[in-house]
């Protein structure tokens, strides 16, 4: 009996120092393998709910998102004061303006190609575009072009690898809709934030010649300017531009471009070099109690043609100074920003239906629009 149980203890302690060994070097081999069944260890459990997603989480939209937006830096060489040249002005205020202007600003990377779409005011005038993506990549950016109506600038970068956003259907948007805004507000980082659509086709800002704006609560600061809007799966609804504010800072009302412009504005650029836009040559006016009186107009809502550009295309097709237009191949006109935006969308050479008002009598004409001439400052 007592070898028995000599046999017993020496057993014991050789697995014990066995299952010791083994803990400490291949812990691995003692997890419990009961998960197949439809249970999961102790070891096992952290793991695995570590992949859940909260429920009302955007993380899943932030990071398919986020990957393709991009920090812009920007620099300008200074203008060499005139004054520098005379040694008694150097003498007592020194060298003046020899510090070179920097600027900031995101961009979002919608090609695999490396083109990026960011705002004009961001890269205007810069003579050298710094690109950083969110993995730390830097990359020198070439302007392809730009569109200061619309202010968006298209640039391209020159990597491999590159991860692209996936552009979205703004037209379906719907005030209330969810939506976050990513890039890079004060230079902090890439920062992202979360708000819901707080109106549609915001005009008359005075901010671009032709307007439709996204309103969003969510936080636009500067250095957001180029930056995406996106919705919660992660799709490029807008690309941010501007901000109201009395401190500089985010008081709750941002301003996107809808992607379906950017998307128009992109397709010009890459394709012709610029954006081609219809014209007709009016000169409009919103409808105002004082102008419906003076031309005998009983309508209250549309634009009246003040003025009409001899042999314009308006003056070709029969519009005439007094008439109201309510619609641009059928689309409600309201005001003169909508009446801009809508003949600038046609096709130069191809007919479209204007619904008028003149004084009493509604009518419909065809008119073939021309191409916007360009701005006097840009054509010089």
């Amino acid at each position: 009996m007592k070898r028995f149980w000599l046999l017993f203890s020496q057993t014991v302690t050789v697995l014990l120092a066995a299952y010791f060994v083994v803990g400490t070097l291949k812990p691995d081999w003692l997890v419990n393998r009961s998960s197949r069944s439809g249970t999961l260890s102790l070891l096992e459990a952290p793991a695995a709910s570590a992949a859940v997603v909260p429920p009302g989480s955007f993380r899943l939209a932030a990071q398919k998102s986020s990957a393709a937006v991009v920090s812009i830096n920007t620099s300008k060489a200074a203008k060499n004061s005139p004054h520098n040249s005379d040694p008694w002005f150097k003498f007592f205020f020194g060298e003046q303006g020899n510090e070179p202007q920097v600027g900031l600003g995101s961009g979002v990377i919608v090609s695999a190609s490396g083109y990026i779409l960011t705002n004009n005011h961001v890269v205007e005038s810069a003579d050298e575009i710094e690109v950083i993506l969110n993995d730390s990549r830097h990359a020198l950016a070439k302007v392809i072009g730009t569109d200061p109506d619309s202010d968006l600038a298209v640039l391209k970068i020159d990597l491999d690898r590159l991860p692209v956003i996936v552009l979205g259907n703004s037209d379906s948007l719907q005030v209330g809709d969810q939506v976050l805004a990513i890039g890079n507000p004060f230079g902090v980082g890439q920062t992202v934030t979360g708000g819901i659509v707080s109106a549609l086709g915001r005009n008359q800002l005075g901010i671009n010649t032709f307007e439709n704006f996204i309103q969003t609560d969510a936080a636009i600061n500067p250095g957001n300017s180029g930056g995406a809007l996106v919705d919660t799966n992660g799709n490029l609804l807008g690309i941010n531009t501007a901000i109201y504010s009395r401190s500089g800072g985010s008081m709750g009302i941002g301003f996107a471009i809808p992607v379906s412009t950017a998307r128009l504005v992109m397709e010009g650029i890459l394709k012709d070099g610029q954006v081609t836009r219809g014209w007709i040559g009016v000169e409009p006016n919103d409808l105002s109690p004082e102008l419906a009186e003076t031309f005998g107009v009983s309508v209250k809502s549309g634009v009246i043609i003040t003025g009409v550009l001899q042999n314009g295309p308006a003056a070709q097709a029969g519009i005439r100074p007094g008439d109201v237009v309510t619609s641009v191949a059928n689309k409600p006109v309201r005001n003169v920003s909508e009446l801009l935006t809508g003949v600038a969308s046609l096709k130069p050479g191809t007919a479209s239906k204007f619904s008028l008002l003149r004084r009493d009598q509604r009518i419909e004409l065809d008119v073939t629009p021309g191409v916007r001439p360009k701005p006097r400052k840009q054509a010089q």
